[in-house]
């Protein structure tokens, strides 16, 4: 709904909305989204939000917005925004603490991952109602013979993998997982082919590919191949990692099911 199609006159219109009266998905206490759309304020016009609210190493599950983009703004705390760029199959990572932004473009599969206790996330979308296509939701319900068949698989241990996952998580990981693969691994570059990208840290607030400020000096991507096998099944096409973030992706889409690569 468009701004100027609101009768600013009638009885009913908003200009006023208190979020904590919305809550989107609550983890607990610590990790938990607030929503605002048209819905709430009917003068909201062409634009919408989530309120996002995690603790560290708390994610927003990959996912994409079918009919919005996301602008993500930093309030308090620290993340990492991760997507895959379609154009060039590379899955990049940008880290953003208070005052920074990450941008999403429309479509793009995406998620955050906290990188400290309290950090606050503001979620800003060019649509009255954002929608999500959420990854455990196309893990759960496409049929694990889909999967397995598609993508040289073993059929049981698909099945065995994501039986976990029987609702939406939103936040992940969810409550009370008992995940028997440890906490995440830093990921150094050795998911790559070896010697595709350069070893290096950087702090927090470093931006790929753009050179900020004193020590946050911009890294960039470099070209390369990609991963051309995983055990014995050859797969040329997964998305090249860079090697700047402080996170893996808990899963990647379909095909790539599995936390690790091997």
């Amino acid at each position: 709904m468009e701004a100027t199609s609101m009768d600013y006159a009638a009885p009913n219109t908003q200009f006023t909305y208190d979020l904590r009266n919305n809550v989107f998905f609550k983890k607990d206490d610590h990790n938990f989204i607030l929503s605002l759309s048209v819905k709430q304020l009917n003068t909201l016009g062409n634009s919408s939000l989530l309120d996002i609210y995690l603790d560290k190493e708390n994610y927003v599950e990959p996912h994409y917005h079918q009919n919005a983009s996301e602008l993500v703004y930093c309030i308090a705390g620290s993340a990492v925004v991760s997507l895959i760029n379609p154009f060039t199959n590379e899955l990049l990572h940008f880290p953003i603490g208070p005052g920074q932004v990450a941008n999403v473009p429309q479509g793009w599969w995406h998620y955050e991952v906290a990188s400290q206790d309290d950090t606050h996330l503001l979620a800003i979308f060019d649509a009255p109602v954002p929608e999500a296509i959420f990854g455990s939701d196309i893990l759960r319900l496409t049929p694990a013979s889909v999967l397995a068949a598609n993508y040289c698989l073993n059929e049981d241990m698909v099945k065995e993998t994501l039986a976990p996952i029987d609702s939406t998580v939103v936040i992940g990981p969810p409550a009370g997982c008992q995940s028997s693969n440890g906490p995440a691994a830093i990921n150094d570059g050795s998911w790559n082919t070896p010697g595709m990208y350069p070893q290096a840290d950087y702090g927090m607030g470093t931006m790929q590919g753009q050179g900020l400020s004193g020590q946050q000096q911009g890294a960039g991507l470099m070209q390369g191949q990609t991963q051309q096998s995983h055990g014995s099944y050859a797969y040329p096409l997964r998305p090249i990692e860079s090697a700047y973030s402080p996170y893996p992706p808990p899963f990647h889409p379909v095909p790539f099911l599995y936390r690790n690569w091997n």
